[in-house]
């Protein structure tokens, strides 16, 4: 209250001043009382009015840490990578990425529990962070980089790295160059060896030997050129992969030109076709439609029944696909090996499919001159009754196809 009338000591000077004044102008004394309530009332109402605010608060450490971790949360919630925020062992936060990959428990887990590997509680213990390659952290199989840096004195940013797709082309790439080794290596062994043998005793075979020998060297040397012929081939489409074909093709016309290929001389063939209703046009790398349906046609006459015609057939679907399907009444394919069929160098019977000539790359290019062409790939088999697969193309809008 003494402050209050302290501040309002310069309105009562001047209200005495005021009153001296008028005295000295003779005003009535009425109208010097009503003037001096007046001057008092407005004087108690300022003093009321202008009270000190209070005074200002300084946030609280445990407010601050809040606010921090608040703000961290946010900014790592949206991210792709998994990351979690840790306070010394303990996880505070994970990403959506993280909870996905390591599961929602995990936060508020102590880390050494959450991730349960020797080598990321290792990387845990170091003083200064670091990085480290786990496996086996999400599953048998599973790779993953982890990486542990320190945000400020109080918390940690763990960061978690899928390495599984890095890891299945290295080892992609390792089996393939270590099975077309293989696949090499033996013709070109059999082929060293009776050039090695013919040229060590020239004149001890008679002319019957050499002409076996010889067609051996060159069947096994035609079995390298189809071989090296299919490797340039994939190559070529993983380069070529993500380029759509841009060429406008009538499926059905050059169907029934590689299928005429495999008619002998006599008229004879072993392949039946039924050409579409009308003309498909599709678009696409004729060269490689092709190969496609010469790779097809002949694994179905390879290991279809000899006795039986192989089947061809182009319809339109009610989706407005071109669906070729190509069938033949062989001996058929367990299911167990219908999934990898399109592997490279696989074989459902390597000994028959090495007699017959096969590289274990036809499917293979098959498969990638399909995704290409964004069409879709199947294979049925029964055994005992034979193989059927079928390729669906989108067709064009295009007014005319051209071959």
């Amino acid at each position: 209250m003494s402050g209050r009338i302290r501040g309002a000591w310069p309105g009562l000077l001047l209200l005495s001043l005021t009153m001296i004044g008028l005295i000295a102008a003779q005003v009535s004394l009425l109208a010097i009382t009503a003037v001096t309530l007046i001057w008092l009332f407005s004087l108690w109402l300022a003093g009321r009015d202008s009270a000190p605010p209070p005074p200002l608060t300084t946030p609280s450490r445990l407010d601050i840490d809040a606010i921090t971790r608040a703000a961290m949360r946010a900014a790592i919630e949206p991210l792709d990578v998994p990351l979690l925020l840790a306070h010394d062992h303990r996880i505070l936060a994970a990403n959506a990425s993280a909870r996905t990959a390591l599961g929602p428990h995990v936060v508020g887990q102590d880390a050494r529990v959450a991730l349960r590997h020797p080598d990321a509680v290792s990387l845990l213990d170091l003083a200064d962070g670091g990085s480290t390659t786990v496996r086996g952290l999400t599953g048998a199989r599973s790779l993953w980089q982890l990486t542990r840096r320190r945000v400020d004195a109080n918390y940690w940013m763990i960061e978690l790295r899928d390495r599984n797709s890095e890891a299945d082309i290295s080892r992609a790439h390792t089996d393939f160059v270590a099975n077309a080794s293989h696949e090499l290596r033996t013709p070109l062994s059999s082929i060293i060896g009776y050039v090695e043998t013919l040229a060590d005793a020239p004149r001890q075979f008679d002319a019957d030997t050499t002409a076996r020998f010889l067609g051996t060297v060159l069947r096994e040397a035609r079995r390298m050129q189809s071989l090296v012929a299919d490797l340039m081939s994939l190559s070529q489409l993983e380069a070529e992969k993500h380029d759509a074909p841009t060429g406008r093709i009538d499926f059905g016309a050059l169907a029934g030109r590689v299928v005429s290929e495999f008619t002998h001389g006599d008229g004879v063939t072993r392949v039946e076709f039924t050409p579409p209703e009308r003309a498909l046009g599709v678009t696409g790398d004729v060269g490689q439609l092709e190969q496609l349906l010469r790779n097809l046609i002949d694994n179905a006459l390879k290991y279809g029944d000899s006795e039986k015609p192989v089947q061809v057939g182009i319809v339109n679907d009610l989706r407005d696909h071109a669906v070729l399907t190509i069938a033949d009444h062989g001996a058929g394919i367990s299911a167990d090996h219908l999934p990898h069929l399109t592997r490279r160098f696989y074989r459902a019977d390597p000994g028959r499919s090495r007699a017959a000539g096969g590289t274990g790359l036809g499917l293979a290019i098959v498969k990638h001159i399909v995704e290409r062409h964004r069409g879709k790939l199947d294979i049925a088999s029964t055994v005992g009754k034979g193989t059927t697969v079928t390729v669906r193309l989108p067709v064009t809008n295009i007014a005319q196809a051209l071959v």
